[in-house]
């Protein structure tokens, strides 16, 4: 192995190489973590303004392709229509989930008194079914009276929930909602007026943005941008419309089950289900389980046809929709989610498996081959140290 060896000058090279990436990496994600997240929050209705230009675009073109109308007119008459339909969307459902947090409020006492109760009537209920068991194995006296005081540490604690205080530091915070409502309302005109601008002189904008690269350079920034492409847009864009097949059958599922806030519990499990792993099962098996000891069976029934229905749609919608958007092995993904859930919460849990196929797509791709080629030869270089027990060839620094 004495070919891996290298000289005292190569070495220092290939230190000197790595360290500088080292440092390049680091300064690049304290630029992000103190520089880019910060401007990009600050440039939020113009990043997204660009990116409601980039889905806009391919309608634009084609029709002014077709009609020969000015693009101002086209982009005006198209975003006029989206924020029409996405503003009726959420008016509908927003006076509906309203009207349910209404309801939710006003029977608030007896929803408490149910929950209460409902614990306390399923460990008495588990307690029946081990009756037979506790016959043949007996049970120890801490585990029979655990029940009672679950139930009553439950009742304390829904008891002691102060909402008036709630109420309270609701109405102290409610000048800086105010002020916070005015910015928002500022932003999203500002949102408006940039998704127009852009829009409308897109190709233009994206002609002297592109110029300004050598050929090579936009050949490269496009296969980076196609990576990032399919792996956000793609399986960002199947996953929310699956989100929303999902909440539509939620919704129409619990408004035939009879459940008073199918609207508030369909969108909370949507988003579960949204989230990897997770999904709405975590929350609908527990509550089906709990249905049947406390006995309402219809209701457990219902649950689980819904999950049932969820679950033949993701299997039958998936493939077709998603297709082979991600690319990633079970584990990768559990270890994306892992460490997104670890760096950025629920939000990182989401992005972590997009991130680690954008890095696996741009390393088959080649960025980061130099790096590896170096770490390979540091590798061989100690091994063949450790093997041989001799000192690199060339001359001594020493002198």
């Amino acid at each position: 192995m004495e070919q891996d060896l290298l000289s005292w000058q190569e070495r220092g090279h290939l230190w000197l190489r790595l360290a500088i990436r080292a440092l390049l990496l680091v300064l690049a994600l304290l630029l992000l973590r103190w520089v880019g997240l910060p401007l990009l929050s600050l440039l939020s209705p113009f990043v997204l303004a660009l990116i409601v230009a980039w889905i806009l675009n391919p309608a634009v073109r084609g029709l002014h392709r077709r009609t020969g109308l000015p693009r101002g007119a086209l982009t005006l008459l198209l975003l006029l229509l989206a924020v029409t339909i996405v503003g009726g969307v959420l008016f509908g459902v927003g006076y509906v989930a309203v009207a349910e947090v209404q309801s939710l409020w006003g029977n608030r006492q007896t929803v408490l008194e149910g929950i209460t109760g409902g614990v306390a009537t399923a460990w008495d209920n588990v307690g029946k079914l081990l009756e037979p068991v506790a016959q043949v194995i007996p049970l120890p006296q801490e585990f029979l009276t655990a029940g009672e005081g679950i139930t009553g540490i439950l009742g304390n604690w829904l008891s002691s929930l102060d909402i008036g205080g709630w109420l309270s530091a609701a109405a102290e915070q409610a000048p800086s909602m105010v002020s916070n409502i005015s910015a928002f309302a500022v932003a999203t005109v500002v949102f408006l007026m940039a998704s127009y601008f852009i829009t409308a002189d897109y190709p233009r904008l994206r002609m002297q943005f592109t110029d300004r690269f050598p050929a090579t350079a936009r050949d490269f920034f496009r296969s980076v941008r196609e990576i990032c492409m399919s792996a956000f847009g793609g399986y960002l864009k199947s996953q929310l419309l699956l989100s929303l097949g999902v909440f539509m059958i939620l919704t129409v599922g619990f408004m035939v089950i009879g459940n008073p806030y199918g609207l508030l519990l369909a969108f909370g499990l949507a988003v579960l289900d949204f989230i990897p792993i997770v999904g709405a099962g975590t929350v609908m098996l527990p509550w089906a389980v709990i249905d049947v000891i406390l006995g309402k069976f219809s209701e457990a029934i219902g649950l689980m046809v819904i999950w049932g229905i969820i679950v033949l749609f993701r299997r039958v919608a998936e493939p077709k929709v998603l297709g082979n958007q991600t690319g990633l092995s079970p584990i990768l993904s559990l270890v994306g989610i892992y460490l997104g859930m670890q760096a950025g919460g629920v939000a990182g849990m989401i992005l972590g498996p997009l991130l680690l196929l954008v890095c696996i797509n741009l390393t088959k791709l080649g960025i980061f081959q130099p790096v590896m080629n170096d770490i390979q030869m540091a590798a061989k270089d100690i091994a063949a140290i450790l093997r041989t027990g001799r000192k690199p060839s060339g001359p001594d620094p020493k002198g």
